[in-house]
């Protein structure tokens, strides 16, 4: 008879709602349990749901995004140390255009010439220069901020909703404990209205605690690995940002300073 009672419990938790069919399956019993639960636990599931969701197809958009970045990126690096001219790499970016790369390029190629059309064209004091002389970078600060400028909106894009996947992180086990405490909150109200403690009573309100709670884990644990992967691939691409602007400056300078 004790045996009966000890193990009792472990199989009525197995018979939730719905999976009373032997053929049934332990998916009909969840679904069962989640139709019959209340319309905030619910609310819960579905919130965690749409966040799960979302913080899925982000993680697989980043993700294809850095692969897209990552091979771009090297074929810049490779056609921008062969060529022999900043306008012959202006040429591919169009074909390189995922490489954030490709951004910074552009905006130091658009003041360099910006600079050295003023230098040709202007000798400083109103009058022009000789068109025999070389023209000069006049301000390689100048050069150097159009560059940081452009790594921001490079940096901002990699960024872009990567954050969601922290929000889901910190958001989603509260949202999972919020439904633990409903349900535990809905046995006990249970158990005060029938004045029994049975299985029968508490253990539709401890299973839809532990179905929000589960839901809860479901969407943080993707998320926070997700979260972490990505922010160590922005900052290697930060990191290469941060080389590629300074060699742009050591070109610049070497070739174009007065």
């Amino acid at each position: 008879m004790e045996v009966r009672i000890f193990g009792y419990p472990a199989f009525a938790i197995l018979q939730a709602p719905g999976a009373s069919d032997p053929g049934s399956g332990f998916g009909s019993g969840l679904l069962g349990l989640i139709a019959e639960s209340s319309l905030l636990s619910q609310g819960v599931l579905l919130s965690l749901l749409l966040l799960s969701i979302l913080s899925w197809a982000i993680s697989v958009f980043k993700l294809w995004q850095f692969r897209q970045i990552e091979g771009q990126t090297e074929t810049f690096i490779d056609v921008f140390r062969k060529s022999g001219r900043f306008s012959e790499v202006q040429a591919a970016c169009k074909s390189l255009a995922a490489s954030p790369l490709t951004g910074v390029f552009q905006a130091g190629y658009v003041e360099l010439n910006a600079q050295l059309r003023r230098s040709r064209d202007d000798d400083g004091s109103g009058g022009y220069r000789d068109t025999a002389t070389r023209p000069a970078l006049r301000s390689l600060d100048a050069l150097d901020r159009a560059l940081l400028r452009a790594a921001s909106v490079e940096m901002i894009r990699l960024e872009r909703h990567v954050p969601v996947l922290a929000t889901t992180a910190s958001i989603a086990p509260f949202i999972g404990l919020f439904g633990t405490v409903w349900g535990i909150i809905i046995a006990f109200q249970g158990i005060g209205e029938t004045g029994s403690t049975s299985l029968a009573v508490v253990a539709p309100g401890i299973a839809d605690a532990l179905v929000a709670t589960a839901a809860g884990l479901f969407a943080a644990i993707p998320a926070v690995y997700f979260y972490n992967h990505l922010t160590q691939k922005t900052k290697v691409v930060a990191s290469a940002i941060d080389d590629f602007a300074l060699e742009f400056l050591n070109i610049a300078e070497r070739n174009f300073s007065p």
